[in-house]
């Protein structure tokens, strides 16, 4: 794993994240106040991960949940299995065509998942994206909590550029370009501060009773 920044692997590398932040830039020290300790939020790697994400784009969380409860009966989590059906056969089991198409590509791109576990960050969501139905939320996503890199955080989430918004005291919420360059001050623990904003946004909106 030569080259790459930290791997966050549990509880105690969020804390030390939290604390570097506080110390970095003191406008989190409110956030991590009232929030506590900031949740792990890792998850499975691999091609059933991913393959979970395009089935999530757009649709509830009860959905999502019964079509991937639906793929996981019929054995359809594994490349393989995807790309031994048609379309339609994904389609009988709850996926979209635009989705089923997305599945199948994901399938066919032979991504090495456990290469993608040495891979820097670049290369990880350069990879990624390069397939069909995968965009940068997704990847970074991806490279955030199923490989538990520290330095990545997803600028285009809407809920991190309100939190930061709000954090901050900004006039607007930034836009995802103006919360990249922010960003440049909280690494190498930019996956930390994303953990801090999203549990400040769920504050906030608790707090408003939404």
């Amino acid at each position: 794993m030569a080259g790459l920044g930290r791997i966050i692997t549990s509880d105690a590398c969020v804390a030390e994240g939290a604390a570097w932040l506080r110390e970095a830039d003191p406008r989190f020290a409110p956030a991590l106040d009232v929030c506590g300790p900031l949740p792990l939020r890792l998850r499975p790697d691999g091609f059933a991960e991913l393959l979970g994400a395009i089935i999530s784009q757009q649709v509830s969380v009860a959905s999502a949940n019964a079509i991937k409860a639906r793929l996981q009966a019929a054995g359809m989590v594994t490349p393989e299995a995807i790309l031994g059906v048609d379309e339609q056969a994904l389609r009988d089991l709850g996926l979209s065509r635009q989705k089923a198409a997305y599945a199948q590509a994901l399938a066919a791109a032979e991504i090495d998942f456990a290469a993608l576990r040495e891979a820097s960050d670049t290369e990880v969501i350069e990879t990624l994206v390069a397939v069909k139905g995968i965009g940068l939320w997704t990847a970074e996503i991806y490279a955030m909590f199923s490989l538990g890199r520290a330095d990545v955080l997803a600028t285009g989430d809407l809920a991190l550029q309100e939190a930061a918004r709000q954090l901050f005291d900004l006039p607007e919420r930034p836009s995802a370009g103006a919360l990249r360059q922010m960003a440049v001050a909280w690494s190498p623990w930019r996956s930390v501060a994303a953990r801090a904003l999203w549990a400040y946004y769920r504050h906030v909106k608790s707090r408003e009773g939404i």
